[in-house]
């Protein structure tokens, strides 16, 4: 009775690994589109309604899910609060979200680019800026939808077989 309740929380445990594996392999892609979205909303904020950026940061904040909006809110929040250039304040509000995301080094890469560029430019500069970024974005997305398709069912499928292998070899 002991092996077949610690056989099934081994087969538990080890399924359960494979379907976080999964998942940030699904939240990838999910947060990029978030990302995107959040930077076409910074270029009509910025570009249309000639709103500073503190403002246009703090209203998409409220528009997008987390981890995202916490991102733009830390951004909004240290523009306001202190005396602290655009290119900072970017970086430390990318920095302390960044671990709370399914972004790898590439979309950090692009993202803190683009930091060092926000707000320096008149407003055609800047568009093209933000779409440049979005373009990079772009390629991120595409690829983290190939590695979803690829593996996310064999990291499922592979926590459960590693789960059933792992009882074979202690029975």
């Amino acid at each position: 009775m002991i092996k077949v309740i610690g056989a099934v929380f081994i087969l538990l445990s080890t399924s359960w690994a494979g379907f976080e594996v999964s998942k940030y392999l699904t939240e990838r892609p999910r947060q990029l589109r978030l990302l995107k979205v959040a930077l076409q909303s910074l270029e009509a904020e910025i570009t249309y309604s000639h709103t500073p950026l503190h403002e246009a940061a703090r209203k998409i904040s409220k528009q997008l899910q987390k981890p995202v909006s916490w991102f733009f809110e830390g951004f909004s929040k240290k523009l306001t609060a202190q005396e602290i250039s655009v290119k900072k304040a970017w970086e430390d509000s990318l920095d302390e979200v960044w671990k709370l995301t399914a972004f790898k080094t590439g979309e950090y890469e692009i993202m803190k680019q683009f930091g060092e560029n926000l707000g320096k430019h008149d407003l055609i500069t800047q568009q093209k800026h933000i779409h440049l970024a979005l373009k990079h974005l772009e390629r991120e997305e595409t690829e983290a939808v190939d590695r979803q398709r690829k593996y996310e069912k064999m990291t499922k499928s592979l926590g459960f077989l590693s789960g059933l292998l792992l009882i074979i070899l202690l029975l």
